[in-house]
């Protein structure tokens, strides 16, 4: 079997990078900072018009008509720019939810531990849950990442998208990844000490060899993932995912020095972001429960 990329999936993400790029670049990146993450409804409606939520649906029903492993590449390029916004809940709400396929409408889920959901101020449904829960809003670590405290059961609605919600996360965690492994090697090639860059050093080399190795580790455990959809890869795939992104960023800090805890640099927006999508979906707990049973079940069987 030949798990290489085809032609058409590489143009694919090449294509979303491009867009991403000249929609959402860094001046975008901060004035949704400067807006305590309120979505900007154009932008949504942009992305539903480039596929991005109707990407898994037929294309007689007006989808692309695209699979899993299409839908894991894009939302890998969308972790990498570090897009905000329930891109999960809506990707998954779309031929359900009016609206959510065309970027109309934005839809988010209790993906969250216990009754916190994001993005609800701007939401115009949760996915499973009806009618629109009210909520209070609480102080979250992401300032991309609006959380609400709603008046619904944690939970609710997500356990028949769980896997799909959980891998596409994942493959959000990988693009993270795969972006602060950049900005770490850029800044080491750029930043000099004692008269040279500091990428010379062999701490500062090691740092970015084991960012990679982790991220690419990763991205190989979604890829396969989101070709099998087996629910214990799935998980497993989300472990990693979740490694990769918020050692990354912890690591990427650290090659930044001093630099990167200040709030002009975006290093720290990764890692806010890598913490919330570390507890969405599945978390490294119920992950590792899942993957204990499916060791234990086994294990009987053989």
């Amino acid at each position: 079997m030949d798990f290489r990329l085809t032609q058409d999936q590489r143009d694919l993400r090449a294509g979303v990078r491009e867009l991403l790029a000249g929609r959402y670049g860094r001046e975008a990146l901060r004035a949704s900072v400067d807006a305590d993450g309120a979505l900007d409804r154009d932008l949504w409606r942009e992305l539903g018009a480039a596929g991005l939520f109707a990407l898994r649906l037929a294309e007689s029903g007006g989808g692309v008509g695209l699979g899993l492993p299409e839908a894991v590449l894009v939302f890998e390029e969308a972790g990498r720019s570090l897009l905000p916004g329930p891109l999960v809940a809506t990707h998954l709400a779309a031929g359900t939810v009016p609206g959510a396929a065309e970027g109309t409408a934005v839809v988010t889920a209790f993906d969250l531990d216990g009754p916190l959901v994001a993005h609800l101020g701007d939401a115009d449904a949760v996915l499973g849950a009806d009618p629109l829960p009210a909520g209070t809003p609480v102080r979250s670590a992401d300032p991309l990442t609006p959380l609400w405290r709603a008046e619904a059961a944690g939970g609710a609605g997500v356990e028949a998208y769980r896997e799909e919600g959980t891998l596409l996360t994942a493959a959000l965690q990988v693009g993270s990844a795969l972006r602060t492994v950049e900005l770490a090697v850029r800044y080491a090639g750029e930043r000099e000490q004692f008269g040279q860059p500091i990428g010379a050093f062999q701490a500062v080399k090691h740092l970015c060899a084991d960012m990679l190795v982790r991220a690419e580790v990763a991205r190989t455990a979604v890829y396969a993932a989101a070709v099998t959809a087996d629910g214990a890869e799935i998980a497993a795939a989300k472990l990693l995912a979740d490694e990769a992104a918020v050692r990354g960023a912890r690591d990427c800090l650290q090659v930044h020095g001093g630099m990167g805890f200040t709030w002009e640099a975006d290093v720290h927006l990764h890692l806010k972001r890598a913490w919330v999508r570390a507890r969405q979906w599945r978390t490294a707990a119920g992950a590792e429960e899942l993957l204990a049973e499916r060791l234990l079940e086994e294990a009987v069987a053989g």
